[in-house]
C-alpha cells in the first residue's frame, strides 16, 4: 500500500486537531515521499520513521535539513525558514506559550538566522544548519531520542 498526500494530511489533522496542519504535513510529504511520484510508498514511509525516530542527532538534522531546503538547492532561505516556520505556527495553533521574541514566525527566522547565519549572506548552509541547531537546546531536545514532552511548557490559557 501507499499513502496520498491527503490520506498523509488526514493523519496530521488527526494529531493537530486544534491548528491548521495542511502546510507543515504537505512539506513533510515531500520529503518522506523521496522518489517524487505523489505517494509515499511502504518502504519511503519506514526509511522516513527510522531515521525520524531512531536516527542520530546527525541524520536528523539532515533529514531536518532537506524539510527546509524548500527548492533542494542545498541551502535555506530565510524565504524557505519562512514558509516551514509559518506552516509550525499554524499548525500548533495557540498550544505553546512562546517568547516574546519568537510569538510570530518573523520573529522566530529572524532569530534563527542571527544565530545560524555565520557569514551574513543570508541563507544556511547545511553545516550552518546542523552547527545552529546543535546550540539551541530546544531543537537538540526535540530531536533527541530520549524526547520528554513533559520538559514543553504548556500554553495558559
Amino acid at each position: 500500500g501507499s499513502l496520498s498526500k491527503d490520506d498523509f494530511i488526514r493523519i496530521y489533522q488527526q494529531f493537530f486537531p486544534q491548528g491548521n496542519p495542511t502546510q507543515f504535513a504537505t512539506h513533510v510529504f515531500k520529503v518522506f515521499d523521496s522518489n517524487s511520484d505523489g505517494c509515499i510508498s511502504f518502504k519511503e514511509f519506514i526509511v522516513a520513521l527510522s531515521v525520524t525516530s531512531k536516527g542520530s542527532l546527525d541524520e536528523k538534522l539532515d533529514w531536518a535539513f532537506s524539510l527546509y531546503d524548500l527548492d533542494g538547492d542545498g541551502y535555506i532561505s530565510s524565504a524557505e525558514m519562512l514558509s516551514i516556520v509559518t506552516s509550525i505556527y499554524e499548525m500548533i495553533g495557540n498550544m505553546l506559550h512562546l517568547p516574546k521574541d519568537e510569538d510570530t514566525p518573523q520573529k522566530r527566522v529572524r532569530k534563527i538566522f542571527m544565530q545560524m547565519d555565520q557569514d551574513n549572506d543570508g541563507r544556511l548552509t547545511k553545516q550552518e544548519f546542523k552547527d545552529g541547531s546543535k546550540m539551541d537546546s530546544f531543537i537538540v531536545q526535540a530531536l533527541s531520542i530520549d524526547y520528554d514532552q513533559s520538559k514543553i511548557e504548556p500554553k495558559k490559557s
